[in-house]
């Protein structure tokens, strides 16, 4: 099962200049409940806005730059390797950025997504999720408070 998983503003903002636009660290929290023990596929510019590499967790970079290497990254030139390269793996985990989930989410089985209620400025979006094709099979609210600037949602779909 291949689960693309972000958290994304009302207009499917995901982040601006290589960053995220908000900070949830209950959103970081189930983050790394979900994905720890499993493969995280990402793109390059995802995987250098870490300041490290993730602990317990197998890093695949898809990069066209054939000469790139990286400590702490299996690299990678397509989807289809990282696939190959995570195919022990119940839940490969697709974490962005928005160029991986366009190239990933007609392959995937599960969409884990933080709606974070709210509008941002953002240069990388998340694709639009097409209903037809996705079910909403569980939704979490969490409200603002004094950790969270911003009320969101835990939303679950599963391919249709």
């Amino acid at each position: 099962m291949i689960t693309l998983i972000a958290a994304a503003g009302e207009n499917n903002e995901l982040g601006k200049d290589n960053d995220l636009v908000w900070h949830l660290p209950d959103d970081f929290k189930r983050f790394k409940k979900l994905t720890t023990g499993h493969h995280i596929i990402m793109g390059r510019k995802t995987f250098e806005s870490f300041p490290k590499p993730l602990p317990n967790r197998t890093h695949l970079v898809i990069t066209r730059n054939k000469d790139y290497k990286k400590e702490g990254a299996v690299v990678v030139h397509s989807l289809d390797e990282a696939l190959l390269k995570a195919h022990n793996d119940p839940q490969p985990f697709v974490i962005g950025g928005g160029e991986i989930y366009k190239l990933a989410i007609d392959t995937a089985d599960k969409i884990e997504l933080t709606r974070v209620h709210g509008r941002f400025e953002a240069d990388t979006y998340f694709p639009e999720i097409d209903m037809n094709k996705w079910q909403l099979i569980s939704e979490v609210k969490h409200e603002k408070d004094e950790k969270h600037n911003y009320s969101f949602s835990y939303l679950t779909y599963e391919r249709k």
